[in-house]
């Protein structure tokens, strides 16, 4: 009976302890193996993975992206204008060695890194480049973010974006009455434009009928036809110019006659008077 109780200890024991030695591994993760404190390279692959009960301690490191977001941040331009700028980071595990033993909650470090190259990155531009070239500014916190996370922490930043940029309302009625005058202006040119084209049009118009008399008869007659279309109880009767010249050239003789007829009369005075 005694021995019946020690072979299903010993059975009880060796199952806890083959229980104990089987760890999974899931497709999106990788396991570091310690030792008795020390490092087993290289990292464990998915799967199902075997570890000595007792001695080896397995942590099981993801290896997915991370969508971090990262707070508001208030910071300066370089030209004196103060912005609250938030953004997102997608990061990503490259190393699960170095992460777990080169730095300590390596997602809160990660967001202290941000949070701080933001500032810098923010500091160094202008708001033109800030509002105008999100390229730009995404590249440098990238960069920034980075270079201090990849090679010693074993981190990989995939993406930076800047989600939004919060200005003062001062700045807003600025850049309000920035972009009205500037379309105001825009306008002006264009009409001004418009202007010298249609003057250019008129002179040419006003030479092609100079060379034919009979056009400008015809655009005479265009013009009773779109009033009559318009408002059919008026009738316009358009005078023709070339009957104000004829008129002209031929009072013109009349007037010289009256004014020699005047001059003689003036003649006939001075001889009575001198008599």
């Amino acid at each position: 009976m005694e021995t019946w109780w020690i072979v299903a200890g010993v059975a009880v024991v060796v199952l806890v302890l083959l229980w104990l030695s089987l760890q999974v591994v899931q497709q999106y993760q990788r396991g570091v193996v310690f030792r008795f404190g020390r490092v087993l390279e290289p990292p464990r692959e998915p799967g199902l993975r075997f570890i000595i009960p007792l001695v080896d301690r397995m942590v099981k490191v993801s290896m997915q992206t991370v969508v971090m977001p990262v707070p508001a941040q208030g910071s300066i331009t370089r030209d004196n204008v103060t912005l609250t700028v938030d953004a997102v980071v997608y990061y990503r595990v490259l190393d699960p060695i170095r992460v777990l033993v080169n730095v300590r909650a390596y997602g809160a470090a990660v967001l202290q890194v941000a949070q701080t190259s933001m500032r810098s990155v923010i500091g160094r531009a202008d708001l033109d480049t800030v509002l105008g070239d999100r390229e730009r500014i995404n590249a440098e916190l990238k960069a920034a973010i980075d270079a201090p996370t990849e090679k010693p922490w074993g981190v990989l930043i995939e993406r930076v974006e800047v989600k939004d940029v919060a200005l003062p309302d001062s700045m807003k009625r600025s850049m309000s009455r920035q972009a009205e005058a500037e379309r105001e202006r825009r306008a002006r040119v264009i009409a001004a434009d418009g202007e010298y084209q249609a003057s250019r049009r008129l002179a040419d118009a006003a030479q092609a009928m100079a060379a034919t008399p009979g056009a400008l008869q015809l655009r005479l007659l265009q013009t009773v036809v779109d009033v009559a279309a318009e408002k059919n109880s008026t009738l316009v009767m358009p005078f023709p110019v070339e009957l104000l010249r004829f008129f002209d050239r031929v009072s013109r003789p009349g007037q010289a006659t009256a004014a020699e007829q005047k001059g003689f009369n003036g003649s006939l005075a001075t001889v009575e008077s001198s008599r």
